[in-house]
């Protein structure tokens, strides 16, 4: 009566475990909400959405006010018989001042240049966040390879421990040799070294992704067994390439980065270049005493006109700097033609992950097929005297070593559907959830 009411409660143990277990999509909420990495690319993008209003700013207007407040003495000597007199008094003075660009092409190409500003910070922004889905759903996919190992590693040391004390027993009524029991003996010691690394490993994949989502992870959702994975469409890698090379936002900011040290050439130049500007301003002196005795009282003055300024000679500082933003450029233009090879790169690496990713998972499942069989029909063997105790432990060192490598490559498989979808700029959340959907609920 005990085993099945044990079964039943280990059954139910078990479900309510899984339906705790956070899956894919928690980790990557979580990661949204305290990833450190993702929290600063999110204020860089706040930051740069500023660049626009400064950059315009040397368009607009500019309004000054400004004043003096003074006291005053005053000696004059006049003649011998008047001697000298003394004035004391105080001034006030205020101005209010506009200046208006006219014409300032300086002003004009950092407003262009902030404006591209804009767009560098958004791509930035648009690829840290295809950046923290990797990363976490590398994280993930680290800590249950890590639980497959461990898993392994115990299920092959608890067969070992059955081999062993099978090959004791044979051992006392004589029917095998000390060999097969130390054969058996040094298998087990090996695994439970294994076993000890195992259990590290684990920890360690735990606290990445401990320090992704700052938090303790708890149990996470399983792949489902068998699960099946699709091929990439288009299934066609060139397609792949062109998009990352027109459409990966590493790319993308790489070419508003020329743009921007085209613009930056224009700024450079414009040294040489006149400026116009419309001034106006409105002020009012007030002598209050005697200090000015010749001109006492208050002076009122409003003033409007065009002024501009000629530049004629700066010591060749603009010629230089034409010069470095001319270096600039093209240091930008190789600098976006090395990020369009590496995104090229990237996709063509991520393609011949996946599919050669799915042609190993499937040889793997056939070969966990055939372990499973030349297990069963060593251990039989080993019953009837044909095979001996090394012949079992290898069957069974090789069936738990292909389960733990069909694990891998799936999660291998799957990992590079994320990169390759990442490395044509098209990685979205919703491609997280079509992995989530392979994991069991």
């Amino acid at each position: 009566m005990r085993n099945p009411i044990l079964a039943t409660l280990l059954a139910s143990a078990f479900l309510t475990m899984n339906a705790n277990a956070t899956d894919l999509l928690q980790i990557y909420k979580d990661a949204l909400a305290n990833d450190a990495q993702y929290a600063s690319a999110r204020a860089a993008l706040t930051a740069g959405q500023e660049k626009p209003v400064q950059g315009r700013a040397g368009l607009l207007p500019g309004i000054a006010l400004k004043g003096s407040d003074g006291k005053a003495r005053t000696e004059a000597e006049n003649d011998v018989v008047s001697g000298s007199r003394t004035f004391t008094g105080v001034t006030n003075t205020w101005t209010l001042g506009l200046s208006q660009p006219l014409f300032n092409w300086g002003n004009w190409q950092v407003y262009e240049q902030s404006k591209l500003s804009l767009l560098i910070s958004q791509a930035q922004f648009e690829q840290a966040k295809q950046d923290l889905i990797i990363r976490v759903g590398q994280a993930y996919f680290d800590v249950l390879a890590a639980q497959d190992t461990l898993e392994t590693l115990r299920a092959q040391k608890s067969a070992i421990s059955e081999q062993l004390a099978s090959a004791k027993r044979n051992f006392e009524v004589g029917t095998s040799t000390i060999t097969d029991t130390h054969e058996a003996q040094a298998r087990y010691d090996l695994v439970t070294a294994q076993e000890y690394a195992g259990q590290s490993d684990l920890q360690v994949k735990r606290a990445a992704l401990q320090q992704i989502i700052a938090k303790e992870a708890g149990e996470l959702a399983q792949l489902r067994a068998g699960v099946k994975l699709n091929a990439p469409q288009p299934a066609v890698v060139d397609e792949w390439v062109n998009s990352a090379e027109k459409q990966n936002f590493n790319v993308v900011a790489s070419q508003v980065n020329v743009e921007v040290a085209k613009r930056e050439i224009e700024r450079n130049r414009a040294g040489h270049y006149p400026t116009v500007d419309l001034v106006a301003s409105t002020g009012r002196t007030s002598n209050a005493g005697a200090t000015n005795p010749s001109a006492p009282g208050v002076n009122k003055t409003t003033q409007i006109g065009v002024q501009w300024n000629i530049p004629i000679f700066s010591g060749f500082a603009v010629d230089s700097r034409v010069k470095e933003a001319i270096a600039l450029q093209e240091k930008a233009r190789n600098d976006f033609e090395t990020t369009r090879r590496a995104a090229a790169q990237g996709a063509r690496q991520a393609f011949v992950g996946v599919t050669s990713g799915l042609a190993q998972v499937k040889a793997y499942e056939a070969a966990e097929i055939s372990s499973q069989s030349a297990l069963e029909s060593n251990k039989l063997g080993y019953q009837v005297g044909v095979r001996i105790n090394i012949d079992v432990l290898n069957a069974q060192q090789q069936l738990y070593t292909t389960r733990q490598t069909l694990a891998k490559a799936r999660y291998d498989t799957i990992l590079n559907g994320l990169r390759l979808k990442s490395a044509a700029g098209t990685l979205k959340e919703e491609d997280l959830a079509e992995v989530n959907a392979l994991l069991q609920h």
